[in-house]
């Protein structure tokens, strides 16, 4: 867990107005901002909007907005929305782009708790006024859209009981799924849509152990396909989310123009939940910390705000 300073109980107030007079004025003091923001948690910076908006009677989100540009006032405005809000956002955007990153929509379903899936739904349906399942369906098609939609509707079991016979049955079905001819899309998508994370991950245990190669291997050394590519991101973040989630920090800094859209995603999504673990995972895979590929690849405000981020993970 993110390792946020906690102030006493005056922070609020006092916090509003150090931002305040960040924003006020000719210039914006991004340094100020920064100073608070970045060491405040979720709940915390809900009070401080709380207390700018009463004593200030603006929102101090679209104070950001107007006051801050490019990637900088991306990430804080993403920073600044509370978890279900942020993660309802994410998945509009997602899905309004050109280029749908359906990855987003799938780390939502398969990485977040039932409880936090739920929250995001209810979040997205007060801000759109419609459902998120709706909207998943409508900017898909075929088998790809019948995933999507079974991951984004599910209501998991949360707990860690697992059935082996099951796991077993399962991983046999999923094995002729991916290596047949024709692909049983219908059973793949309703063990994925809706099987508990424990019992997946002891179903692709079980794959490795019959089939002498993880699921993961067979779907990567499969055709192009969109299905299977969603197939494997829905497995990756089921079976091992932080590793995956390294692997998107990798790949978005080793192109020749760094995808800030997926650094931001990742360090803003993760920092109060396992970005510790990422970070570690990073290092590891690439010989270099993450601190050190982010000072390379980004520059001003904006890096200086995701370095703090990540140096809130230390202790």
């Amino acid at each position: 867990m993110a390792t946020l300073i906690a102030p006493d109980h005056s922070f609020a107030i006092e916090d509003a107005e150090v931002l305040r007079k960040a924003v006020q004025g000719l210039g914006t003091d991004e340094k100020a901002i920064i100073s608070i923001i970045g060491y405040r948690n979720a709940v915390q910076r809900k009070q401080i909007r709380q207390a700018y908006e009463e004593n200030y009677q603006e929102d101090l989100i679209k104070r950001f907005e107007s006051e801050l540009s490019g990637n900088f006032e991306k990430a804080v405005y993403r920073w600044m929305l509370e978890p279900a809000d942020r993660d309802a956002v994410l998945a509009n955007v997602a899905l309004r782009n050109v280029t749908q990153d359906y990855r987003v929509i799938i780390e939502i379903a398969c990485v977040d708790s039932p409880h936090e899936l739920f929250a995001v739904k209810q979040a997205y349906h007060l801000r759109y006024k419609r459902s998120l399942e709706e909207d998943v369906a409508l900017h898909t098609k075929g088998h790809f859209r019948q995933l999507l939609v079974a991951l984004v509707s599910t209501y998991r079991y949360g707990g860690d009981e697992i059935n082996a016979s099951l796991a077993s049955e399962e991983a046999n079905i999923l094995q002729k799924a991916i290596n047949g001819k024709h692909i049983n899309h219908e059973e793949t998508v309703r063990i994925l849509g809706t099987r508990s994370k424990a019992q997946l991950n002891a179903t692709f245990s079980q794959y490795k152990i019959e089939y002498g190669t993880s699921i993961t291997k067979n779907l990567r050394g499969g055709p192009d396909d969109e299905f299977l590519a969603a197939l494997l991101a829905t497995i990756q973040c089921i079976y091992a989310p932080q590793k995956y989630f390294a692997k998107v920090l990798h790949n978005a800094m080793h192109k020749v123009w760094t995808d800030k859209d997926a650094v931001t995603h990742v360090i803003v999504t993760h920092a109060e939940k396992d970005l510790k673990e990422i970070k570690e995972l990073y290092c590891k895979k690439n010989n270099m910390t993450l601190e050190h590929a982010i000072d390379k690849e980004t520059s001003g405000d904006y890096k200086a705000f995701l370095i703090t981020l990540l140096g809130t993970q230390n202790g």
